[in-house]
């Protein structure tokens, strides 16, 4: 069982109005106190909810499938259950029913900072309920009393080449992780079914504490002299990720918690939500099921985006110089265009509007960097590039995305090292994955095995 660690941290700032008892349709969490035991009152009643919703509509039609969904990724099949969070094309991502700036308004911050603490992020995509102050700082002080990475651990990331992409060291550092697996040690003991989700919750919870001490080691070692500060429990989690790191400034503490929070969960169709997701199916471990998210994580279309942005940029400002013109900028964008480029950090699979994930990121920048020379670009670009996009009428959505903004805040304040971001990504987005995971486990939800059809097949069905 979860204890409450004495140790509680006191730089915790709940919204001084939050004073009632719902926000909205949303919630507030109950009195119980620790993470588990909240979820303890709540995944009988979840359970039972959805073997109705089975047992009762189970014959229910959700949606029809395509040919040009089969070879286009499956995109848009709606096939797979994802508690966290569900995209809108509209409004973006909401975190159990919150947009993201409601998770701002109401989630409880840093006593010194404004931005969500990653704890509560974890709190609400786990229960669906904002937390309260206290509940919030006991999970901030759990999480400290699992951070500890074994030293064998450390011993095989401090033995990687230098030379080594982050991203695969990343992986590396979970799967070093995984020998103390409560899940895997339960089910090797026979524990019921029914209970798995209670280590699933275990795992998840250690491996997200020590995420940023194995995440941070990695950058020192790559980057700096290797060596990283303690786990500091008077800190939140992401705090403390920015202080391993080495950074020691509050706005930075609060630019981490931005970053972890908003890019937590994206719902369950995208690489790395879905990969953790479907090997978690087969019954592997927390450890074992985000590790292999992470690698989808790695792949250039996914985890990799805003590098490019930058890496685009670099090359606009050589050729225009690091202040253009907007009808400069036209100019460059149309030759992209016409050239059969495209703009990175613009459009989106889902999305029909500006990403919210940038917009939370360029209040940040209009808050902290207004006179930034990388921002001012990106902003003349915000006004440029839609209505050039919009112009061609084939681009269904020719809003920036989270991509088009996130590497500027990171270079702005010191952390330049862009095949590293891709690694602040899979930290982050460890919260929402192993969330749906428990609740996958508490659900007893079986192994995915969707059916797969060749092209001879599709053609008979098509009668061709």
């Amino acid at each position: 069982m979860l204890t409450l660690v004495k140790r509680i941290p006191t730089s915790i700032r709940l919204p001084a109005w939050r004073s009632t008892a719902r926000v909205g349709a949303r919630l507030f969490s109950s009195g119980t106190q620790t993470l588990r035991g909240r979820l303890e009152e709540l995944v009988p009643v979840k359970a039972e909810e959805r073997k109705k919703l089975v047992k009762e509509y189970g014959q229910h039609v959700l949606g029809e499938h395509t040919v040009a969904q089969a070879y286009g990724g499956m995109r848009g099949i709606k096939g797979m259950v994802w508690e966290p969070s569900v995209l809108d094309s509209v409004e973006g991502i909401r975190y159990r029913g919150l947009t993201l700036f409601e998770c701002q308004e109401q989630l409880p911050s840093a006593a010194n900072g404004s931005e969500p603490l990653p704890e509560s992020t974890l709190w609400l995509l786990l229960t669906g309920e904002v937390p309260t102050q206290e509940q919030v700082a006991g999970l901030s002080a759990d999480l400290a009393s699992r951070a500890s990475v074994p030293q064998d651990a450390l011993s095989l990331i401090n033995s990687l080449p230098k030379t080594m992409h982050p991203m695969t060291q990343l992986t590396m550092g979970v799967m070093a992780l995984q020998p103390s697996s409560k899940f895997a040690a339960a089910y090797t003991e026979g524990v019921n079914k029914a209970d798995l989700w209670e280590y699933a919750l275990e795992d998840s919870l250690d491996v997200i504490a020590k995420l940023p001490a194995v995440a941070a080691q990695i950058y020192n070692n790559v980057y700096r002299a290797g060596d990283i500060a303690e786990y500091d429990a008077s800190l939140d989690w992401g705090a403390n990720y920015a202080k391993m790191m080495g950074f020691n400034d509050e706005t930075v503490f609060d630019l981490m918690r931005l970053y972890l929070t908003i890019h937590a969960d994206h719902e369950g169709g995208n690489v790395s939500a879905h990969t953790t997701h479907l090997v978690g199916s087969a019954l592997s471990d927390p450890y074992l099921s985000l590790a292999a998210g992470l690698n989808g994580l790695a792949g250039p279309l996914h985890g990799l985006a805003n590098q490019e942005v930058l890496r685009w940029l670099g090359k606009l400002a050589d050729e225009l110089g690091p202040a253009p013109s907007k009808d400069e900028l036209r100019q460059f964008i149309s030759n992209t265009i016409a050239n059969g480029q495209v703009v990175p950090g613009y459009g989106h699979a889902v999305l029909r509007k500006t990403d919210p994930r940038y917009t939370v990121q360029r209040n940040f920048a209009l808050k902290h960097l207004p006179n930034d020379p990388l921002f001012k670009l990106v902003s003349d670009l915000y006004e440029v590039v839609p209505d050039v996009l919009g112009s061609i009428g084939k681009i269904q959505n020719p809003w920036p995305n989270v991509d088009a903004h996130s590497g500027v805040l990171l270079k702005h304040f010191g952390i330049n090292e862009e095949s590293y971001y891709t690694v602040l990504f899979g930290v982050s987005r460890a919260i929402g994955v192993l969330s749906n995971l428990v609740w996958a486990r508490a659900y007893g939800l079986p192994i995915e095995r969707p059916k797969s059809l060749s092209t001879e097949a599709i053609k008979k069905a098509v009668g061709l």
